[in-house]
């Protein structure tokens, strides 16, 4: 049974899931409908979301290595990997996947933060409030069933970059906390660096 998490909300994942070695993280976002131009507007360039998963030592990103992002597909460990990176959002159903093998992920990593940035926001003079029915959710990676999932719906107008949430160890189990945080970071760049 799926359980719909709020924002802040923890749960976790082994105790529920006995035998979870695998988490698939699915990301899903829609373009919110955007007013038509005049005559002469040019159209307005489709939002592309990137996710990304940073793998934290002690709370730490401490080499760009560590950074799993479209291009970067896959960590060195091989523990972690992304799917592919989804260029406009269209379709149902997750827009990227990150599978991780959490009974695999180097002792050394505690923390994987889930985070989602839109490509040349600054540039394309694009945010967050123009995004709706965001939603970040954990599949169990044998049985392919749904563990959590926890939707967006606050109004991330003006923020070009969100933390969606970690998964992270805690007295030799696997948690995960919805974080639901918007920010202002133009690109991964400058999200990964909140974290060095």
């Amino acid at each position: 049974m799926s359980i719909s998490l709020q924002k802040g909300q923890k749960v976790s994942l082994s105790k529920e899931n006995a035998g979870l070695s695998q988490v698939m993280v699915g990301l899903g976002w829609d373009e919110a409908p955007r007013k038509k131009g005049g005559f002469f507007s040019s159209k307005p360039k489709p939002i592309d979301c990137d996710a990304s998963a940073l793998l934290l030592k002690n709370g730490k990103l401490e080499d760009p290595s560590d950074v799993v992002y479209f291009g970067n597909l896959r960590h060195k460990s091989g523990t972690i990997q992304h799917m592919g990176d989804n260029l406009t959002g269209a379709g149902e159903g997750d827009d990227e996947q990150i599978l991780v093998d959490l009974a695999n992920v180097p002792a050394e990593y505690d923390r994987i933060v889930v985070v989602v940035n839109i490509y040349q926001a600054t540039q394309r003079n694009q945010h967050f409030g123009m995004i709706q029915n965001a939603f970040i959710r954990l599949v169990d990676g044998k049985s392919n069933k749904e563990m959590c999932k926890y939707n967006l719906t606050e109004d991330y107008s003006g923020m070009m970059a969100m933390i969606f949430g970690e998964i992270y160890r805690h007295n030799g189990e696997w948690k995960f906390n919805a974080i639901g945080q918007g920010t202002s970071d133009p690109g991964i760049g400058e999200l990964a660096n909140r974290y060095r």
